[in-house]
């Protein structure tokens, strides 16, 4: 099962690609899309062409995002719900099923308090991952929402299981 993680930004969309067997997390791919400082409807085609060409080389089974959060300006949420925006329809335009994990709830899952520093994140990474380095923060922040989706996909297959009920639904796309 692949995984890819997006965080978004106008600026710099970090980006992070995991493989799950079993139990087993490994490290395929992380980085950065940055889009310099030109217009806003050039740095956004510069996000879908990113996230697309991404999507198209690891051919994931999941795609997970962070949710918006509120900025601290109306103009900085908007730019960034645009970003979020556009790698999202590169996802569903490849047929790959959305899912969305607010800021809060990844760091909780990878260190263990929702109100965690980047540097803790990066760190938690590394260690999850075993890395050699922690990578960027932007890089760090996506295989950490990627590394979310296992975490939350497992106990919720774990409590399936354990209680019997209900269908778990993989999300594998089909592939021809």
């Amino acid at each position: 099962m692949i995984i890819i993680g997006i965080d978004p930004g106008s600026r710099i969309t970090g980006y992070g690609v995991i493989a799950l067997k079993g139990r087993q997390l490994s490290y395929l791919a992380s980085g950065c899309i940055r889009t310099g400082g030109g217009p806003l409807p050039t740095r956004l085609k510069l996000i879908y062409a990113g996230v697309s060409e991404i999507i198209t080389q690891f051919q994931p089974d999941f795609f997970a995002i962070e949710q918006v959060f509120m900025a601290k300006n109306a103009d900085s949420a908007l730019k960034l719900g645009q970003a979020r925006g556009v790698a999202i329809v590169a996802a569903v335009n490849q047929h790959l099923t959305v899912f969305e994990y607010a800021a809060r709830l990844v760091k909780q899952s990878v260190v263990g308090s929702g109100a965690a520093e980047k540097k803790q994140v990066q760190h938690m990474v590394r260690c999850l991952l075993n890395l050699s380095a922690a990578p960027p923060s932007d890089a760090a922040d996506a295989l950490a929402i990627a590394i979310t989706h296992c975490h939350l996909q497992q106990k919720r297959i774990a409590t399936c299981r354990k209680t019997g009920r209900g269908h778990v639904n993989y999300g594998f796309k089909k592939r021809n």
